[in-house]
């Protein structure tokens, strides 16, 4: 099964939690702090696998998670780093964020992208020794991590790739100029998936994709369109077939206009793609007639065409040359991300004090990742805490909002009396 789209949830591992921990030797009474820092968390990277060709195996398995970082030990001992999560995809894979952001796009074989990084390991007790403060009991817990959900998306690798409506012969020209064997028949989105197919002429060789075939709206998604129309953009070159029987009443001229008018609708870059017009079904009766109406069309816009009848192999020499010819001067098709990000919370928040009914709600990622790394069942700790809050304008801009003597004061899901 052909799958080219997936969503699945990623989690990097937690920081390891500091140690406590102080030296112990014969003879010597006060050997002072040694507990050692957390490791950090393993993080989650995204490689490109080469004989990986769909996203079939992310419709079982939706949830990843790397392993945490080991906590610090005593004699000055760092915990283990947190083992890196690999995740494998096909190489043409895109992944997003929430918000539809491209945050990695894994174009060749053995690309890789660092996407969630490992929370921080917690410091250790030793770490905070001062003269006025010899003998620290408290450490830093490890940093949490958060679970993130991300869409992947397949875009089809290939050279040249065949657009048109559906049931105008795309997949029976792939059969014929390679070794693929899509599923044919004489009905419409026969065709569901891309298929792909190796085409070898004399010395050279390139991969041809039958598209699945276009309707109108399809740049709003219509007839699966989105889906459809993702796997042109790595193209380099579009062979745009077109059925000039006219049995099913169609005009070879304005199906032409549709399809082009659906890329540019979807992407200006890819209407802009350079393309080769053929003229399938052309040993039925009336094709010469709509073949001659649409060859005076195309040829002030630059386009060849090329007459053709995959039923009988009429016709496919001249335009195998053709579409080799065209190659050679294409450069490949870079990946089309500007700039991918790795994935975190996308605007910092600013210290905010908000007087509500019952307390005081103090927000912002400064302070909400403290109180996430501090022990409270450990006196030094909370005092460590106390002035962090000091230093961090916390206890001022309480002052400045209101609050007084006895009041409480929330931070995340922690509360507390405010003494001045």
């Amino acid at each position: 099964m052909f799958v080219d789209k997936a969503k699945i949830m990623i989690q990097a591992g937690k920081g390891g939690d500091g140690a406590v921990a102080f030296h112990r030797e014969k003879y010597v009474s006060r050997g002072g702090p040694d507990g050692g820092d957390g490791g950090n968390g393993g993080s989650i990277i995204f490689e490109a696998k080469g004989n990986m060709h769909t996203l079939l195996d992310f419709r079982y398995h939706r949830k990843f998670k790397a392993t945490a970082g080991e906590n610090g030990r005593g004699g000055n001992m760092s915990g283990r780093r947190g083992e890196d999560l690999v995740i494998y995809v096909p190489p043409g894979t895109v992944v997003k964020d929430e918000q539809g952001r491209i945050i990695a796009d894994l174009f060749r074989e053995g690309e890789r992208r660092l996407v969630l990084r490992g929370g921080r390991g917690g410091r250790g007790n030793a770490r905070f020794a001062t003269p006025t403060r010899q003998a620290p009991r408290f450490a830093q817990p490890g940093e949490k991590t958060v679970e993130y959900t991300v869409t992947l998306e397949l875009k089809t690798i290939a050279d040249v790739g065949l657009i048109g409506f559906p049931n105008v012969g795309k997949s029976t020209i792939l059969s014929v100029v390679s070794a693929a064997r899509p599923k044919i028949a004489d009905y419409h989105f026969t065709t569901l998936s891309p298929n792909l197919g190796v085409v070898k002429v004399d010395s050279h060789s390139f991969v041809m994709a039958d598209i699945p075939g276009l309707i109108e709206g399809a740049h709003e998604g219509m007839g699966l369109g989105h889906d459809f129309l993702r796997h042109v953009e790595r193209t380099r070159l579009l062979v745009h077939v077109i059925d000039v029987s006219g049995w099913e009443g169609r005009d070879p001229v304005e199906d032409f206009e549709k399809i082009n008018a659906e890329l540019t609708q979807f992407s200006d870059e890819l209407a802009g793609r350079p393309q080769i017009a053929v003229a399938n079904k052309s040993d039925l009766p009336d094709a010469d007639e709509h073949f001659e109406a649409l060859n005076a069309h195309l040829d002030p816009l630059g386009i060849p065409l090329f007459k053709l009848s995959a039923a009988t192999h009429q016709g496919f020499e001249p335009l195998l040359r053709e579409i080799v010819r065209q190659l050679e001067a294409l450069p490949p098709v870079h990946n089309y991300v500007e700039q991918e990000r790795e994935l975190l919370p996308p605007v910092k928040r600013e210290l905010q004090i908000t007087p509500l009914e019952e307390f005081y709600l103090v927000e912002g990622d400064e302070v909400e990742r403290l109180i996430g790394r501090v022990n409270f069942e450990d006196y030094d700790s909370i005092q460590y805490f106390q002035r962090q809050l000091r230093d961090m304008g916390v206890i001022d801009a309480l002052k400045a909002a209101g609050a007084g003597e006895g009041d409480t004061i929330r931070i995340e899901e922690m509360e507390f009396d405010f003494v001045e």
